[in-house]
């Protein structure tokens, strides 16, 4: 079991990264209680690899001291449970500044004392759990891609997870697909509507797909469109996606859209991308 302790400075952006590590499949949980750390640890044991990734987000908000942290540490070794420390910093000019963009009390604030001297408190108190940490994280200027990247060449290793392609047919006058990343409109093809024989078909039938992709014009836009995906691809997912859906519309979703995002998918699918193909309103024309 891969066991991960997330720590750090309150306001460094621990939440942020227990986020980009679900997306890495690990399962998190923030700010459990020290004296359950162990407790817990068994249950995934017993659980036999259904959490086997575990990421747990421990700060100045459950301890005023991390002896009882580190004596559970100790316990988990015992156990046979492998376990690293991933500690998120921030220089404190930056934390300060995103308390007080936030409005939000800091954990240790009190009567009297102000952010800068809470953050300098808390710097000395976690002083140990970065000694012992195996990962330092400073947030310190990163973009949410940088973040992600970061924690991605810490973690991801062997578990390197394909960008997740979305291609999904749609009817422009049942409305553009809210989550669409990208959308494409191929009224300007042949519309198989106004063939009798090709109406109560749709694009997933080879007659329509025939009529529709057959001229040199539908060609010639699948073989750019193809150039262009196949280019962008690698961009997303270096910039931190994990999904990217396409949307490819006509007027009724009936006939050339889908015909399009099939071919799409099915080149996608030949270049061993990851990739899901749906028809939204075939069924509504």
């Amino acid at each position: 079991m891969d066991f991960l302790i997330i720590s750090g400075l309150s306001g460094a952006g621990k939440t942020r990264a227990a986020n980009v590590l679900e997306d890495l499949d690990f399962y998190c949980v923030d700010n459990m209680p020290t004296a359950l750390l162990t407790k817990f640890a068994e249950l995934c044991l017993a659980t036999r690899g259904r959490y086997e990734r575990v990421a747990l987000v421990t700060d100045v908000r459950g301890q005023e001291s991390f002896t009882e942290l580190f004596a559970a540490l100790d316990e988990l070794r015992k156990m046979g449970v492998t376990y690293r420390i991933l500690f998120v910093e921030a220089s404190e000019a930056t934390i300060i500044k995103r308390y007080k963009e936030t409005r939000r009390p800091h954990p240790l604030a009190a009567e009297g004392l102000t952010i800068q001297e809470a953050v300098q408190r808390e710097v000395k108190m976690l002083q140990p759990m970065r000694d012992a940490a195996d990962y330092i994280l400073n947030t310190t200027g990163l973009t949410l891609s940088m973040l992600q990247n970061r924690i991605r060449g810490f973690f991801e290793g062997d578990r390197k997870r394909d960008l997740l392609v979305n291609v999904v047919s749609f009817g422009f006058k049942y409305g553009i697909p809210m989550d669409a990343d990208m959308v494409l409109d191929v009224r300007f093809l042949p519309n198989p509507f106004y063939v009798e024989e090709l109406r109560a078909m749709s694009g997933m039938d080879a007659p329509v797909r025939d009529y529709v992709l057959s001229s040199d014009t539908a060609q010639d836009f699948l073989d750019r469109l193809c150039g262009m995906i196949d280019f962008l691809l690698p961009q997303y997912a270096e910039e931190g996606r994990y999904a990217l859906t396409i949307g490819v519309g006509c007027t009724g979703g009936r006939h050339r859209s889908v015909a399009v995002a099939k071919a799409l998918a099915d080149h996608l699918q030949e270049m061993g991308e990851d990739v899901q193909f749906s028809n939204r309103d075939l069924e509504k024309s």
